[in-house]
């Protein structure tokens, strides 16, 4: 539970988005699993609640948990934007069958980079080898000096764009509840009950706006 916390202080120290816990009569948050396979989550807002599903002790790690916090908040993969053929090649031979729409590239009119320019580091970035079936490259960087991806945190350019997405609801409150994770609710409501972060709280918003 520690790692969920410490992912959610990340947002809350270098970004300007506040999360907190499900409250009776909420309607749209965050519902984080552990109970499917693998580490997944919907892209920006689905009503109700939505499922960010957290596999135990796989997916269980800091980097991990912010890039699908980040899916949540509204965020493909880096190597999904529209100008990705500038900067990395798609090994489409190399890719696992059934994962290539995990490389899917978008179109400008589905989503924007906010004028940032592409981020080989940024923690939404697959690694060189993600899916591969043969141990060959899936991805590779046009620019041999680059290497891609990393679940360390948020990344300088990942945190621009999501303060620039995010600045009309700058401080607002993204929602979270817990289901299959255990006795550590106790642990992470004390948590947020002696935070800063639950003091004056503003306005709540679920966003789905896309990077």
């Amino acid at each position: 539970m520690m790692t969920i916390l410490e992912a959610f202080k990340e947002y809350h120290e270098k970004t300007c988005i506040r999360f907190r816990p499900y409250e009776k009569g909420d309607t749209n948050w965050i519902v984080i699993k552990g109970n499917y396979t693998g580490c997944w989550s919907s892209v920006g807002r689905r009503q109700g609640g939505q499922v960010l599903n957290l596999n135990t002790p796989r997916c269980v790690s800091h980097g991990v948990i912010v890039h699908e916090l980040l899916h949540a908040l509204g965020f493909y993969h880096q190597q999904s934007s529209t100008e990705r053929d500038e900067y990395v090649k798609i090994n489409w031979e190399n890719i696992l069958d059934g994962h290539a729409h995990n490389f899917n590239k978008y179109a400008r009119t589905y989503i924007t980079n906010f004028g940032v320019e592409y981020d080989y580091q940024s923690v939404m970035h697959y690694s060189s080898k993600a899916f591969t079936k043969n141990g060959k490259p899936t991805i590779e960087p046009l620019d041999p000096y680059a290497s891609l991806g990393q679940r360390k945190g948020l990344s300088e350019k990942d945190i621009s764009k999501l303060n620039e997405m995010y600045q009309e609801d700058c401080n607002a409150y993204y929602l979270f509840s817990f289901d299959r994770l255990g006795s550590y609710l106790d642990e992470l409501l004390e948590y947020f009950q002696n935070s800063l972060f639950r003091r004056n709280r503003p306005e709540e918003r679920t966003q789905n706006i896309k990077n």
